[in-house]
């Protein structure tokens, strides 16, 4: 009996936690870091300020959750187009476009995620996703590479290259203050795609 009220306990905590998470993560998606107020995430889970410290100890480690939690769905969905069936350039272009669509339908949490200013504690987690990312992209330069498809670079540097080169295009136009529609999306997207996949050497 006592077993099962443990359980049950852990079960509410864990519950308690993710509803704060989501929470907060839905908060940074409308208006960024700034929105992410322990006060404001407490009152929009439902919960008690004191409930949120409970989890972290400040709103500093939530937003590095946040940011380790939205980068491992992000790289998971690029990593799984970046293995699927198809030559190596098209593999490229489509996580590329994959990325770069992702975030410019999502691009409030995007720009939180890759450019917005944040505590170190952040932006450590913040790196940390860019290098994720990064890998990604070198395994399909390392296969590009051995089967000729590419010509023979560092496929380390050649996919930190890619990944600097589309996360700053995407910064201005991810801007708050902008607010581009579908059609400048649409030219973003193949300007920083057809940008890559030349710089990879790949004919467009």
């Amino acid at each position: 009996m006592v077993y099962r009220q443990t359980e049950s306990a852990t079960r509410r905590l864990a519950d308690k936690r993710a509803r704060i998470l989501a929470a907060a993560r839905a908060l940074v998606a409308d208006g960024g870091w700034q929105a992410a107020q322990v006060d404001a995430v407490a009152t929009t889970a439902g919960v008690a300020t004191g409930t949120v410290y409970r989890h972290w100890s400040s709103k500093a480690e939530l937003c590095a959750e946040i940011v380790a939690s939205v980068s491992a769905r992000e790289v998971g969905i690029v990593q799984s187009v970046a293995e699927a069936d198809g030559s190596p350039a098209e593999r490229l272009e489509a996580a590329i476009r994959t990325f770069a669509g992702r975030a410019l339908r999502g691009r409030r949490l995007a720009y939180a995620m890759i450019a917005e200013p944040v505590d170190p504690e952040v932006e450590t987690v913040r790196l940390d996703y860019r290098a994720q990312l990064a890998r990604c992209f070198e395994r399909v330069l390392r296969h590009g590479i051995m089967r000729g498809a590419f010509p023979r670079l560092d496929p380390a540097v050649a996919a930190a290259c890619i990944v600097g080169a589309f996360m700053e295009a995407l910064v201005g136009p991810l801007a708050p203050s902008k607010g581009t529609g579908a059609r400048a999306d649409r030219h973003l997207i193949d300007q920083i795609t057809q940008f890559c996949l030349r710089a990879a050497k790949v004919k467009t």
